[in-house]
């Protein structure tokens, strides 16, 4: 996220562009058709796409979101039926230019990240991301589903899997191997020294 150059047009729009997609988890196909118009700020804020089948849905915005975002729409000065994220001459965004603004900005990342040599960045890995951060704060997979336009609950299904921090969870809650089965029954010693507190 601090990858784009804030000194430069295009940084400036990459950012508010990132942070969208991976808050809101749009599709890269949702995040290259919004329009200046589909972004509501203050309260209520929240951004409104169209999706997959023609499902329109609106997911709400947080304040760091709303400030990048109100920072660009003020900067892009745009009419309400233009391109959102667009280039220097007002054409939409392809999504071949958000892969490959996305490579450039993870190429930048990797100097001081060396762990995203070995990952392969494409958009798609945004909207994993914004699930993964939903699924890891305890948002019931429902919800997820709404929130990515997915049709079924079990596109999230994925998510569940991937997540070692649920399943290290599980496993915590689960008695070790190595435990003899059976209650616990603590030795005199053990009693005498609990009676004295």
């Amino acid at each position: 996220m601090t990858a784009p150059d804030p000194k430069r047009w295009e940084g400036r729009r990459d950012k508010a562009m990132l942070a969208l997609a991976v808050q809101t988890g749009l599709r890269v196909s949702e995040l290259t058709s919004l329009n200046c118009g589909d972004i509501t700020l203050g309260d209520g804020a929240a951004v409104r796409c169209e999706g997959k089948g023609r499902k329109e849905r609106s997911v709400p915005l947080d304040r760091p979101v709303q400030n990048l975002l109100g920072s660009w729409l003020n900067e892009r000065a745009g009419r309400s039926g233009d391109p959102l994220f667009c280039t220097r001459t007002g054409r939409r965004l392809s999504r071949d230019a958000v892969a490959q603004r996305l490579s450039t900005h993870a190429k930048t990342a990797a100097r001081t990240c060396p762990s995203l040599l070995d990952k392969s960045i494409h958009p798609h890995v945004l909207q994993h991301s914004c699930a993964m951060s939903l699924l890891q704060a305890g948002v019931d997979t429902t919800v997820i589903a709404l929130w990515l336009g997915h049709a079924g609950v079990r596109s999230t299904d994925a998510y569940v899997h991937a997540d070692m921090t649920i399943k290290e969870k599980a496993l915590a809650l689960t008695a070790p191997v190595t435990a003899r089965p059976g209650r616990y029954r603590p030795t005199d010693k053990v009693l005498a020294f609990l009676h004295r507190l």
